[in-house]
């Protein structure tokens, strides 16, 4: 198969362990210990999930996303820590703004890692100086470690740098591309998950090397149109551009009840807070939004989104609020509910919050 991508040099940044390497910076005594940052796991019994954990916390099996109860029960004497959000947004975007001038192209995709087109270096050479200094300036400035990956593209720079972590630098050269991804498990590759893992495997296929060598049409018909391009970065084929622009492409909040909640008013209520807050984010960063989404968890973790998208972008928390509960209320029913969820996208820079009165009309509902 042709490789496309030989002139390019991608660099990956990823932060360690972000929220719980913060917290560590602001106590060292918790240095060395497992350190958990997420939901109040109240002896066992708590609701919500893990957001991250230390490295020290992950040789007991704790991982992002997981229960908190499960953390706690392979782990109850961790140290458990609420997600301070404030904090961990300052710290990045310090982190972020020191990285920048290093690119060519620059695009942060979330808190803790981005991605930095440094082709006009010339030489894998000078990427791997550029990879060095920027390791360096993040432990100086903020105290906490990062790994990055380089790669000619940004599906291998991706997945070089979670290659040797923590505080580790990968690089992968063009012409070892094929032979850095084809031993990997398919779940490494960006884009696939659990149920293509579990597709994949029905095809007798477990490994980025199998994968590169299967049929595309029978991919295809497996994956549906991810298909393709599945089978393109196996092959260390991945043209995607790193933008320029590096913002966000939403902003959303979320709340997990102690207990099961089938109040109707209290739902609402809640709803008001976490809109709030989206809404004071939004005007922070300067924005207006197109779409608001709402998420509802039941008990039994079914979950329910709905969205419905503006004719004009608007950052009015009347607006949001409203539309926020209009897509919630058809979702309440006696079935109690365990979480419930805002987000906002679309966004637009704007240097004005002002909104139209033809905003509601010619929107679109999305389910």
């Amino acid at each position: 198969m042709r490789r496309t991508e030989t002139r390019r040099i991608i660099l990956h940044v990823d932060m360690d362990s972000f929220f719980a390497s913060v917290e560590v910076r602001e106590n060292p005594a918790l240095k060395g210990l497992p350190v958990v940052v997420g939901a109040d796991p109240k002896g066992g019994t708590g609701r919500g999930v893990v957001c991250t954990c230390s490295y020290e916390a992950r040789r007991y099996g704790i991982r992002s996303a997981m229960p908190i109860s499960e953390a706690y029960v392979r782990c109850p004497e961790a140290v458990y820590l609420p997600v301070s959000h404030d904090l961990y947004r300052e710290v990045s975007g310090d982190i972020m703004d020191a990285i920048r001038p290093f690119a060519d192209a620059f695009a942060q995709v979330s808190v803790d890692e981005a991605y930095c087109d440094i082709s006009s270096c010339g030489t894998y050479a000078a990427a791997e100086e550029i990879g060095t200094e920027i390791r360096h300036l993040v432990k100086e400035r903020q105290g906490i470690t990062c790994s990055v990956g380089i790669g000619p593209n940004k599906t291998i720079a991706k997945i070089a740098s979670d290659f040797n972590k923590p505080d580790g630098m990968t690089i992968v050269h063009p012409d070892d591309a094929a032979a850095f991804l084809a031993p990997l498990p398919v779940r490494k590759i960006p884009g696939i998950g659990k149920k293509a893992e579990e597709r994949l495997a029905s095809l007798g296929i477990a490994t980025a090397g199998e994968l590169a060598k299967a049929d595309p049409l029978r991919l295809k018909d497996v994956l549906g149109k991810w298909g393709g391009v599945m089978h393109a970065k196996a092959n260390g084929i991945d043209n995607t551009p790193v933008s320029g622009r590096g913002e966000r492409k939403s902003i959303g909040k979320e709340y997990t009840f102690p207990e099961d909640v089938t109040d109707r008013e209290l739902l609402c209520r809640n709803l008001a807070i976490l809109s709030a807050e989206v809404c004071r984010r939004l005007r922070k960063e300067g924005g207006r939004c197109r779409t608001v989404t709402v998420k509802i968890r039941y008990r039994g973790f079914t979950t329910r989104t709905k969205a419905f998208s503006f004719a004009h972008a608007t950052n009015c928390e009347d607006a949001i609020l409203h539309t926020a509960e209009s897509l919630l209320l058809p979702f309440l029913t006696k079935t109690p509910v365990r979480l419930i969820g805002v987000s906002v996208s679309g966004l637009e820079r704007t240097c004005s919050g002002q909104m139209t009165l033809d905003m509601f009309s010619g929107g679109s509902n999305r389910i």
